[in-house]
């Protein structure tokens, strides 16, 4: 039986839900109208691309190309979790996702209902849950006042960690750590071995 939650999702709507790491504003990544939403909502320039955030190393590699060969090594050490990967973009990412540009991010979050969701409907797009820069959303009464109480959402405040996910780039050669979160590049070496900063 759909909840409301799902409903919200599959008719385009932006709902609130919690990740590992902060409160997402989470649409459906393949409905243009639904991330022209999110980016209305957030009021968050175009130009700055989301993360598809997906449920399994298959749709990771069904959006991207020419992962690196330790991509599963990867996967298998920290998703779901909170790690954003970016890599080269295939065809099937849409301009509206990630503005058009040659790469694109991918999250597996951990929080179980979340998971779900993004088992029953599909890639979503999940920034975090706040107004253009702003401070992330970190407990659900202040993320429902930055949207005036108009949204669907999921309060669930203990799983929040207050740490933004590390975003890691392997779309070349080198990989970079774009942004520090709780996963750190020793905690990456120590798991992967053939990746190299």
């Amino acid at each position: 039986m759909m909840d409301k939650i799902e409903k919200a999702l599959l008719d385009g709507q932006a709902v609130i839900l919690p990740t590992e790491t902060v409160y997402g504003l989470f649409a459906r990544a393949l409905d243009a109208e639904a991330v022209a939403n999110v980016y209305a909502l957030k009021k968050r320039p175009p130009e700055k691309a989301m993360n598809l955030n997906v449920s399994s190393l298959e749709e990771i590699l069904a959006f991207s190309k020419e992962p690196p060969a330790y991509l599963e090594a990867l996967y298998k050490a920290f998703l779901p979790g909170p790690l954003t990967i970016i890599l080269k973009a295939n065809e099937r990412v849409p301009a509206w996702v990630n503005s058009g540009l040659p790469t694109v991010g991918f999250r597996v979050p951990s929080h179980p209902l979340t998971l779900a969701y993004i088992k029953k409907t599909g890639p979503l797009i999940g920034p975090s849950a706040n107004l253009s820069g702003q401070a992330s959303g970190l407990d659900y009464a202040s993320v429902q006042n930055s949207f005036q109480h108009r949204l669907l959402g999921i309060q669930d405040d203990e799983a929040i960690g207050r740490v933004d996910s590390t975003i890691l780039d392997i779309s070349g050669p080198i990989a970079k750590i774009l942004r520090q979160g709780k996963i750190t590049q020793a905690d990456i070496e120590a798991h992967v071995n053939a990746i190299k900063f």
